[in-house]
């Protein structure tokens, strides 16, 4: 009796099949019956995902100027920190953000974007948020703010070359499309969304700026942007193609990129600019608006200048972001991407009201 005791004991004690485990061996019978009926489109779908990959990695990051422009951009944000330029922003920005009542370095991520790359504002700028004290509120709002302003200065210069040529007035679209939203953007999600906020003097501020000998700065800036690039920029937006290059395979992407199209236009957005900057890279999108823009309605050209200034493309919000920020700050992966998301449809809402409203009254 004991014995019969024992072994229902045993048996009862046996690890039971989990639900990801049934999901498991379901993809294993899968994959043994697309090997055995459809082993062409398996090596297709991999092809594909590869070819992808290559066709925007190797192009933009590896052959090209984005992946040089990062670590350039990494170490023009540490020789700038080092030269007190953050100190410098929070001192300016402490009067504004004590009226919000809201850490001012949440605007610092923000303005290294303009001047640089999201990921090197990334990589610089969340140690700066846990070393001010900000809250993970705050921290998911200077994420948010930060996705507002163009990632690249070429993107900007470019933009402003094609407003010029649609015959726009370009200083009041960029007041209104990137330096107002550094301040609106923390108020409007600091009052509704992210309340865990609290106003800091620049007495509780510690000094930002480091001590750092100016060669060490340099060089050692210059192995953190490659870093950056090839540990986390790389490999993320490698995934996030990867994806979309399966999707094409499988003609799946070719509808959500028609209902793209659809979605851009009604926001006055031009489709062809409006999906490169979604998709590839709004430097790229810009140096296309360019050549198109003396042509174009001068509102799908403001529209598409102010979705091009922005963190997109997808493979930054959905791939870079959360892999740089769960890295220096106190967020993780998933709540640094819901915080970008928020921001890039902030930024959506941003062309398409700038485009159709403003555009008839600076022409």
């Amino acid at each position: 009796m004991a014995v019969v005791e024992k072994k229902l004991e045993q048996v009862s004690q046996q690890r039971r099949i989990t639900t990801i485990e049934w999901v498991g061996m379901a993809l294993v019978l899968l994959t043994l019956v697309g090997l055995f009926y459809g082993a062409q489109a398996i090596a297709g779908t991999f092809d594909a995902m590869v070819n992808k990959v290559v066709g925007v990695i190797v192009k933009l990051f590896l052959t090209g100027t984005v992946g040089m422009a990062i670590i350039v951009s990494v170490t023009t944000g540490r020789v700038l920190e080092r030269l007190g330029f953050t100190d410098a922003l929070i001192r300016i920005f402490v009067p504004v953000a004590k009226w919000l009542n809201i850490n001012p370095a949440v605007i610092i991520p923000g303005v290294y974007n303009i001047l640089g790359d999201i990921n090197a504002a990334g990589r610089i700028t969340g140690p700066i948020l846990k070393k001010s004290g900000a809250t993970k509120d705050e921290q998911k709002i200077a994420v948010a703010t930060m996705v507002q302003s163009e990632q690249s200065f070429s993107t900007f210069m470019l933009g402003m070359l094609a407003l010029s040529l649609a015959g726009v007035k370009v200083f009041p679209v960029v007041i209104l499309a990137i330096f107002l939203p550094l301040i609106l953007v923390p108020a409007i999600l600091k009052w509704t969304i992210w309340r865990n906020t609290k106003a800091v003097t620049l007495e509780e501020l510690p000094k930002f700026t480091p001590t750092t000998a100016p060669l060490p700065t340099l060089f050692n800036a210059a192995r953190e942007g490659a870093e950056v690039l090839f540990l986390i920029v790389i490999p993320a937006g490698a995934a996030i193609f990867a994806i979309i290059g399966a999707l094409e395979y499988w003609q799946i992407w070719q509808p959500i990129e028609k209902g793209l199209t659809s979605i851009l236009g009604a926001l006055s957005i031009d489709p062809k600019t409006g999906i490169i900057s979604v998709m590839a890279s709004p430097t790229l999108a810009m140096a296309t608006l360019k050549e198109t823009a003396a042509n174009l309605d001068p509102r799908l050209v403001v529209g598409s200048f102010v979705l091009g200034a922005s963190g997109l493309p997808f493979s930054v919000i959905f791939g870079q972001i959360p892999a740089i920020w769960a890295g220096s700050s106190d967020l993780n992966e998933r709540e640094a991407m819901g915080a970008a998301i928020l921001g890039i449809v902030l930024r959506f809402l941003t062309a398409f009201l700038i485009g159709a409203l403003v555009t008839p009254l600076v022409i």
